[in-house]
């Protein structure tokens, strides 16, 4: 006969020997709890297969153990692979995740889809904004004290975020490029609303005046392959003159190699090609691309360990936490081959 008893905080007490509030105090985690308890209380735990009713904690604590995730589009692979790890995080950490879409880009779309969360009961809310429009201090006015971590931010303002290093990433590609030799460039930026797009195009300008370069030959493209083919074929319009394209993503960079493909540019002879994001599928371009890899995992993972932080301790430090990318060297760029 199977028993059909659900095992109580009181059996676990009786079996560990110990009273009801100590064991109350190690499932919630309490610091002041003896070593050898601990040990007799987690093994009594493991013995019955107790199970902490989640509901009667969180009520217990007045919270939820759900954190809401506001997205504006989960079609890049960068945003999709940043949503994955955040619930993956999330649910480590006990906590459910409760995810709302913004239908556009729009500001006016990004302030309703935070406005609704409010319709929730959350505990905390990360905020996937890639896009300029809505500041870090009108997200606040409209949530008002629940705390608030965004992923991606504004240049200029330190808020609690946690963002990966593009302005690294770029000068890393730089400094790649000028090491082969190569002085005169061209480059396909991501779209003028989109905080990695404006960190990666102010680095790429920054860096090339650094260096001494000249500017060099940008069009604008959607983050898509055909964008980048699109803007490769407005570039070759208008010169050949360069020996090096930076694609400020891989799905552009896939574009411009299809392009130059085509007008019979050979990469890497002729034109070195870089991309960034390090896609699963770019180690497979022909030919392989030379990119920045961007850890999204971590990301996600860091996003809901700021995030309880802020939960736990409302007082902790505002801060900008950053992840440092790298250069993943493939067979799309090579020493400037010397003219003869």
């Amino acid at each position: 006969m199977p028993n059909n008893h659900r095992v109580t905080l009181r059996d676990v007490a009786e079996h560990s020997g110990v009273s009801y509030q100590t064991v109350s105090r190690v499932i919630n985690h309490h610091p002041y709890v003896a070593e050898e308890t601990l040990r007799r209380v987690l093994d009594s735990i493991a013995a019955l297969d107790y199970r902490p009713n989640k509901a009667a904690r969180s009520l217990a604590a007045h919270r939820s153990n759900t954190i809401a995730l506001v997205a504006t589009d989960l079609q890049d692979y960068g945003p999709a692979q940043v949503v994955i790890n955040i619930e993956r995080a999330a649910k480590a950490a006990g906590y459910d995740l409760a995810l709302t879409i913004a239908p556009d880009t729009s500001s006016a779309s990004m302030r309703a889809a935070i406005a609704h969360v409010l319709h929730w009961r959350v505990d905390g809310i990360l905020i996937l904004k890639p896009i300029t429009g809505v500041s870090y201090d009108e997200m606040v006015q409209i949530i008002g004290g629940i705390p608030l971590v965004q992923l991606n931010s504004q240049l200029e303002q330190v808020v609690p975020s946690i963002m990966i290093d593009q302005e690294q990433g770029v000068r890393l590609l730089v400094k790649h490029l000028h090491d082969l030799g190569h002085r005169r460039f061209c480059a396909i930026q991501g779209p003028s609303n989109s905080y990695d797009a404006i960190a990666r195009q102010v680095t790429w300008d920054a860096s090339l005046r650094e260096m001494g370069m000249p500017a060099s030959l940008s069009c604008e493209g959607d983050w898509s392959a055909a964008s980048g083919y699109r803007a490769t074929l407005a570039i070759l319009d208008q010169t050949h003159d360069f020996t090096a394209l930076f694609a400020a993503n891989d799905q552009m960079a896939l574009g411009a190699l299809r392009a130059l493909r085509e007008h019979r540019v050979r990469v890497p002879e002729d034109v070195s090609v870089v991309g960034f994001d390090d896609v699963p599928e770019s180690a497979y371009y022909e030919p392989p691309l030379t990119t920045i890899h961007q850890d999204f995992g971590l990301l996600g993972e860091m996003s809901i360990q700021y995030l309880v932080e802020r939960i736990t301790d409302p007082e902790i430090p505002i801060e900008r936490r950053m992840i440092t990318p790298y250069l993943v060297e493939r067979q799309s760029t090579a020493p400037l081959r010397k003219a003869t």
